[in-house]
């Protein structure tokens, strides 16, 4: 596979923005094999955006050559105070979080906050200097990317270690492509701002489009805003353990205009998770509404779609159907106890 081929299996949807795309390609003629990294932290069940398409995109990285790496922040985790802030309760999930990403990302590595830190006992005292280069309404503008805003009103102190936190992550993981959600951008331009001072090295930023949820857009200020497919929402998106009739029905009942291809949380997994794991799409419907139809190409299916050539209730039927198939093996491979099944829902 030769380098431009190594890049596009990188920059394919979801993938939204890399920071540089140049800077990408240079890092590629120089290592054949170089370092990428995803952070997640360990929040509650995991679902068609955090598992599947987040996982997905980890395969592209693999099939490019790089050495992938899923960090598990249980630290973060609980600065955060997900599940509870709970330590037990973390290292219990982390486990179940270890094997799904082990299941969907056989190839990447996954390395637990905590052991990393163990590891590595200058880490500390490099974090406190890290954040010496940090002002504080920097850090403040930063608490986007563990949900919160610089206006909460119950910010904690250790909220405030979390970006930099995040940041010294990434050198102490020596990581070449640092990889998020556009929900981390922030951290990755702070990376790439203070990393030159601390003569560090400075990664390639590669970030995703997050998978939206299922539900009708939020109009705000005459413009229509998507929410991602969340943990803390049931009814917003496909959980890996909902079994297939759930999967059929919450698809069903799922948000999708006819011929209104913004913000369609429907076309958005086809695009991202169906086209990525099938070369064909195969719509079945009877011949009076125009029979079987099939798709190969992502446009054409948006641009029937459009074009009212595709109706809502035939590509929700479809999208439901490749959704058992693709969520299935992996729902029946992830052993999800009955006590730590119980230990997530009390977090919520």
């Amino acid at each position: 596979m030769d380098i431009l081929e190594k890049v596009d299996l990188i920059e394919r949807p979801p993938t939204e923005e890399v920071v540089t795309h140049d800077e990408l390609i240079e890092l590629f003629k120089t290592n054949s094999s170089p370092k990428h990294y995803i952070g997640l932290e360990i929040s509650g069940f995991l679902h068609l955006g955090s598992l599947i398409s987040t996982g997905f995109k980890i395969n592209d990285f693999v099939k490019a050559g790089v050495k992938c790496t899923v960090f598990l922040a249980d630290w973060h985790t609980l600065i955060n105070d997900k599940l509870g802030g709970d330590w037990e309760t973390i290292s219990k999930v982390s486990k179940y979080y270890q094997n799904a990403f082990k299941l969907v990302c056989p190839d990447a590595e996954i390395i637990l906050g905590s052991k990393l830190y163990e590891e590595n006992t200058e880490y500390w005292p490099e974090l406190i200097k890290f954040t010496k280069h940090m002002s504080l309404a920097r850090t403040m503008r930063t608490l986007t990317i563990m949900g919160r805003s610089e206006d909460d009103k119950k910010i904690e102190l250790a909220n405030l270690l979390y970006p930099a936190m995040q940041a010294v992550d990434i050198h102490y993981l020596d990581v070449d492509i640092a990889h998020a959600g556009m929900d981390q951008r922030k951290i990755h331009m702070l990376v790439r701002e203070i990393f030159p001072k601390k003569k560090w090295k400075v990664p390639v930023a590669v970030h995703h489009k997050l998978l939206p949820g299922l539900a009708k857009p939020a109009d705000t200020n005459n413009s229509q805003i998507l929410g991602k497919m969340s943990k803390s929402d049931p009814n917003s998106g496909v959980f890996i353990h909902n079994v297939d009739d759930e999967i059929k029905k919450k698809i069903s009942k799922a948000w999708c205009e006819e011929a209104n291809t913004q913000n369609n949380p429907l076309l958005e997994i086809a695009k991202t998770v169906i086209f990525h794991e099938f070369n064909e799409i195969k719509v079945e419907r009877p011949e009076k509404f125009g029979g079987n139809v099939s798709y190969t190409d992502y446009t054409q299916l948006e641009t029937d779609f459009a074009e009212k050539k595709l109706h809502p209730g035939d590509l929700k039927q479809t999208v439901g159907n490749y959704l058992v198939k693709i969520i299935s093996p992996i729902r029946e491979k992830l052993n999800l106890s009955g006590e730590l099944y119980e230990i997530i829902k009390k977090s919520y």
